[in-house]
């Protein structure tokens, strides 16, 4: 398990490299890497074995769908060697994890994530819901904290990845009636509503003290279940869900033909019919600028 050293193989980084390569569009660095791709995985591969690999920079772009964001990603390179270490602590870690966590896990995902809530909202109906995530997540995490956790995982095999050490404060200290999380987002769900805001500041006072993380206000919210919440791009109900405006534009401003069957999925299942009807003339239009 964590004993087991990550295989950097010339065969394995080849099998990486098809794995990251999968459903990438087609882009100038793309091609150049792929032109020159058996000298360049041989150089990575020499490198990653020979100790002088050194990671590169990160090119940064403003992105603005909804509200503007910051996108950082680094070199074709550098996010082969990204996959490699994905593959080797997920086989370590994805066995520790409780049964509702659901996003970058095997049978899981974003849809798995919003059936799951709605069946919690459907069988809480009348308890309350706190839904919040973790502000700037990516940006915040304490680098020190997060290798020293890795380091006693792999070595010792006595901890747990970053916010596994919050599901086993909340799953087995707080114990909520129901606890979901995908990515930084999560949910609790509890039948006391003064319980529930109870936990809410344990939880903050967790995050800061031991991972130095804070909650995003914007997104701190307790309301009943049978309300619904907005969750994960969708609004859900105890008998329903709905692609939220924001996630609507989003799809809408990003449609192309090599990612409609993408989009088509999400749209068609949590959508109504006047949307559906509206998304297919846009497929339409979208194909007809194509033939043109």
């Amino acid at each position: 398990m964590g004993s087991v050293s990550i295989d950097l193989s010339l065969s394995n980084i080849w099998k990486n490299w098809y794995k990251f390569r999968q459903g990438k569009r087609k882009t100038k660095e793309l091609e150049h890497f792929q032109y020159f791709l058996e000298e360049n995985l041989r150089q990575l591969h020499f490198d990653l074995n020979s100790g002088q690999y050194q990671h590169g920079g990160y090119r940064k772009f403003i992105v603005e769908d909804t509200k503007r964001r910051e996108i950082s990603v680094a070199d074709i390179r550098d996010r082969i060697v990204h996959r490699l270490l994905y593959e080797y602590l997920t086989e370590i870690y994805d066995k520790t994890f409780i049964y509702d966590v659901w996003s970058c896990r095997k049978n899981k995902g974003l849809v798995g994530a919003i059936e799951r809530a709605q069946n919690f909202l459907k069988k809480y109906s009348k308890y309350y819901v706190w839904r919040t995530d973790i502000k700037k997540f990516f940006d915040n995490i304490d680098h020190q904290i997060l290798m020293k956790i890795l380091s006693l995982k792999i070595i010792n095999l006595e901890a747990t990845y970053l916010l596994k050490e919050i599901i086993r404060f909340v799953k087995h200290i707080i114990k909520p009636q129901a606890y979901l999380r995908y990515g930084d987002d999560f949910i609790i769900i509890s039948d006391n509503l003064n319980k529930l805001k109870l936990t809410r500041e344990e939880v903050k006072k967790f995050l800061v003290e031991n991972l130095r993380l804070e909650i995003n206000a914007q997104n701190d919210i307790i309301v009943k279940a049978k309300w619904g919440l907005k969750f994960l791009g969708v609004k859900i109900f105890p008998k329903g869900k709905t692609l939220n405006k924001r996630n609507w534009q989003r799809t809408r401003a990003r449609l192309n033909l090599r990612n409609i069957s993408s989009y088509s999925g999400l749209v068609r299942k949590y959508s109504a019919e006047k949307r559906i009807k509206e998304f297919n003339w846009i497929i339409l239009d979208k194909l007809s600028e194509e033939i043109r």
